[in-house]
């Protein structure tokens, strides 16, 4: 049986659903109400409800945290893969390859995931991701590069891509200040 550990998190774009397994990260869902719906969900789809657990979680809560401050441009906490298979999980590993602040757009996602066809379930596949940030679905846009709506929140992918483009330009910068 699976154990599994959870925590509320904060966040500048809001509460995050923390939800670590044996294994790795399994979840990490920003949520737009309470947390219980949400920890239900991966409760149902993991078979065991996961106990609430700051020690076990605290890795990812620490990463995430650098991510907001600008100091982490890459997240190395093991990931739990359980909850996506087929293509979806070929999509979102795929999505885990585009370099802190840069973009790939759907179509970019489905070829290098094998299925140069599959624009429109790369973004399937980006709405429903289990990871949200650290598998990067919000470096994903529309060809025109527009962003796209980002399960209804395109103010929170927003906020991903300014930080990451403000952190990435101010890391240019410190690099040409220094030669």
């Amino acid at each position: 049986m699976t154990t599994a550990a959870f925590r509320i998190h904060p966040t500048p774009i809001g509460e995050a659903l923390i939800v670590v397994s044996d294994t790795g990260l399994v979840s990490l869902d920003v949520l737009d109400g309470p947390h219980d719906d949400a920890l239900a969900s991966v409760s149902i789809a993991l078979h065991a409800v996961p106990e609430e657990d700051a020690a076990a979680t605290a890795l990812v809560a620490h990463q995430l945290d650098e991510y907001f401050a600008g100091i982490r441009t890459g997240f190395d906490v093991p990931l739990d893969w359980r909850l996506v298979d087929g293509f979806v999980r070929a999509a979102l590993q795929a999505v885990c390859d585009i370099p802190y602040g840069e973009t790939a757009s759907y179509a970019e996602i489905a070829i290098a995931a094998g299925s140069p066809g599959a624009h429109r379930a790369v973004g399937s596949a980006c709405a429903r991701t289990p990871m949200s940030i650290i598998v990067p679905a919000h470096r994903v846009v529309r060809a025109d590069g527009s962003i796209g709506e980002y399960g209804g929140h395109p103010e929170r992918k927003r906020f991903l891509l300014d930080l990451e483009d403000q952190v990435a330009r101010a890391r240019i910068e410190g690099d040409a200040v220094d030669e």
